[in-house]
């Protein structure tokens, strides 16, 4: 069978994460038919999706006329109900989509969307506050993304220490365990650098590690001392 070229998605719940959600994934190419029992969250989102209905996923015949053999894949981003929650990710799975994604208020929440064999269960508001923890403990040294509640990829200015070092020179991952996964310079990024190319001034190392570590390595060079 050939495959669509165009995926296709479902959102179900449009809280802020399922909204985002679904008008991202449509900005992104993608189909989205866009679900909530609030017909005012329906309205709003209607002209950034391809189809937007007003279902209440608590009623088991109303969740059977979705067709959800039709889909690559399925969010179930609903916050205000476990019960919902949990009939969504049954459909779903029933459906045989491809890819079932949940969110999940806690952890026990979680637990369950687990056991129910769900692809993914995601935590938003336990992330968002990960984010906002480390950029408040590191002083808004440097912009990240975090990959573990310990390890992010992060943006760090060239300390003048290192400016004029190659990274063989400088040793970065055996003396703070970290790898460089880019360097910026004048906006452009360069990926994997020649480990023989000199540090500029102006330059931003884009480094994957510890926490900790990469604070500390913002601190140097921002000449702040180390706590």
């Amino acid at each position: 069978m050939k495959r669509r070229a165009v995926k296709e998605y479902i959102v179900i719940g449009l809280g802020r994460f399922g909204s985002s959600v679904a008008m991202q994934l449509e900005a992104n190419g993608c189909r989205v038919l866009a679900v909530d029992r609030n017909e005012n969250k329906v309205r709003q989102i209607a002209e950034h999706v391809t189809l937007a209905m007003r279902v209440d996923v608590s009623d088991e015949d109303a969740l059977s006329e979705l067709g959800g053999r039709n889909f690559d894949g399925a969010i179930i981003a609903i916050g205000h109900s476990l019960e919902a929650s949990v009939l969504a990710s049954i459909w779903a799975r029933e459906q045989n989509i491809g890819q079932v994604i949940a969110k999940a208020y806690d952890e026990t929440h979680g637990k369950i969307l687990a056991k129910l064999g769900v692809d993914s269960v995601v935590y938003p508001e336990v992330e968002m506050g990960v984010h906002l923890a480390n950029n408040l403990a590191f002083n808004n040294l440097f912009d990240a993304i975090e990959l573990t509640a310990e390890y992010s990829i992060a943006d760090i200015d060239v300390p003048e220490s290192w400016e004029g070092k190659s990274l063989r020179e400088l040793r970065l991952r055996e003396r703070y365990g970290v790898n460089v996964v880019g360097v910026k310079h004048n906006g452009e990024l360069q990926i994997s650098p020649p480990a023989d190319e000199p540090a500029r001034r102006g330059s931003v190392f884009v480094l994957l590690g510890k926490n900790s570590t990469l604070e500390k390595i913002a601190n140097e060079a921002s000449g702040v001392k180390a706590r």
